[in-house]
């Protein structure tokens, strides 16, 4: 296939009037679009305005889709606690199917083409099959919570790792390496030490298995991690294993020097998610002292209910803004820093090689858009446009692995309608 239009290969690199040339799953050519044509005259072509790499949803939680703004105006603990866990406690195997179904739906259809996902404690599998159904890549794992959870979460550490190593037995490596786990405690507050050391254990058994979970998002989480271990939420984490290359920390938003000192050391990854924070009123990331340490960071949605969108060009944008407004700064977290954050940053805190950018022999994760909108009009800079102005329903086309998987409104892995009609009459619990 073909692809014709205004190519953002990477943050540094725009080919107007360019091509990408997909055979199997991976790109097999990045140039002028008459040249390539020329090259590859039998080839399927399409044309759109842009032509990018797929974005990567470095934390989200998909089947929390089915709580859109049911949770609004609390903090996090309450948030969590009063609203979102008895949610997620009351859902069967259908609701989160369905939960999984929608979210990534609404990824597909906004350009994000990989998902770090953060799921739930019961009926994990539904979430992988219907992954693997639509055609999202993933890293995917089911949550641990093992003390002070609502009824209907709370397990026993032996037997929630027992069901994770399960999960990563059946799906870790599943359509062609498309999806891949993640061991996922919750965070701290909830996982007792055996847990969270048992996490650690686990991914070191399995070849390519990261571990996900949440740290130092709110003020009162990170006293309550203190007040119980006599330490700070990312020196608990180091001191039971959950630091390193392999792992992905969402939020540390409150970190102090010695903190961020752990997190560069050990290469952790941090994924920013800056609606959440501001809708929950957590704070702001530290995010320029942490690209200035090394550290990499990707970005992230977080779920529908602490933000109401999956739409990562809206997060792309809150990105940059939030951190300028704190800095008082207009030059801090420019546009191509932010691309590269929701792009091939989160390709690689996901541990996906070779995604994340359009280039020979990576990945054939595309994505078209529009900018056929007064709100792209003019378009002096597509980058600009991208982090700044684009709407995930921009999107006409999607492709991962090489698949069409959305074009111009219609999901051509699933039925969408049928997704989004099945959730408007499904009876979300505590709702």
């Amino acid at each position: 296939m073909l692809l014709a239009g205004t190519v953002i290969a990477d943050s540094g690199t725009i080919i107007e009037d360019g091509a990408v040339v997909v055979e199997g799953d991976r790109i097999a050519a990045v140039g002028g679009r008459d040249v390539l044509v020329e090259e590859y005259p039998d080839h399927e072509r399409a044309e759109y305005d842009l032509v990018t790499p797929g974005v990567v949803g470095g934390h989200v939680h998909s089947v929390q889709s089915l709580g859109r703004g049911i949770a609004d105006d609390a903090p996090l603990l309450e948030w969590l606690s009063e609203h979102v866990l008895p949610m997620e406690a009351g859902l069967d195997a259908e609701g989160m199917r369905l939960g999984a179904e929608l979210g990534y739906l609404e990824c597909l259809e906004s350009g994000v083409t990989t998902v770090v996902d953060h799921l739930s404690v019961n009926h994990a599998a539904e979430a992988f099959e219907a992954a693997s159904d639509i055609g999202i890549r993933g890293r995917i794992g089911k949550v641990l919570m093992d003390r002070d959870a609502p009824d209907g979460l709370q397990e026993e550490a032996d037997a929630a790792l027992a069901e994770s190593e399960d999960l990563i037995r059946r799906y870790h490596g599943a359509d062609d390496g498309r999806i891949r786990y993640a061991v996922t405690p919750r965070f701290a507050v909830s996982c007792t030490e055996e847990c969270l050391r048992g996490a650690r254990d686990l991914a070191d058994a399995h070849d390519g298995v990261r571990i996900h979970t949440h740290a130092s998002e709110n003020r009162d989480e990170i006293a309550a991690v203190e007040a119980d271990t006599g330490m700070r939420n990312v020196h608990w984490l180091d001191e039971v294993g959950l630091t390193g290359e392999d792992v992905v920390l969402a939020h540390c938003v409150h970190t102090d020097e010695s903190e961020r000192e752990v997190l560069a050391e050990t290469g952790t990854h941090v994924t920013y998610c800056p609606s959440s924070n501001m809708k929950l009123a957590s704070g702001i990331a530290p995010i320029p002292d942490y690209h200035r340490r090394g550290i990499n960071v990707a970005l992230g949605n977080d779920g529908p209910p602490c933000n109401n969108t999956l739409d990562p060009f809206t997060e792309m944008r809150q990105a940059s803004l939030l951190q300028k407004v704190d800095a008082l700064d207009a030059t801090t977290t420019p546009a191509e820093l932010v691309f590269e954050m929701a792009t091939v940053n989160g390709a690689r805190a996901a541990g996906f090689e070779r995604v994340g950018k359009l280039r020979e022999g990576w990945k054939a994760d595309v994505v078209g858009l529009t900018t056929g909108v007064t709100r792209a009009t003019p378009l002096h800079d597509p980058l600009s446009h991208l982090v700044f102005g684009a709407h995930g329903d921009d999107v006409e086309f999607t492709m991962v692995d090489g698949e069409v998987v959305y074009r111009d409104g219609d999901l051509l892995t699933g039925d969408a309608s049928g997704v989004r009609e099945r959730a408007r009459e499904f009876d979300v619990p505590a709702a």
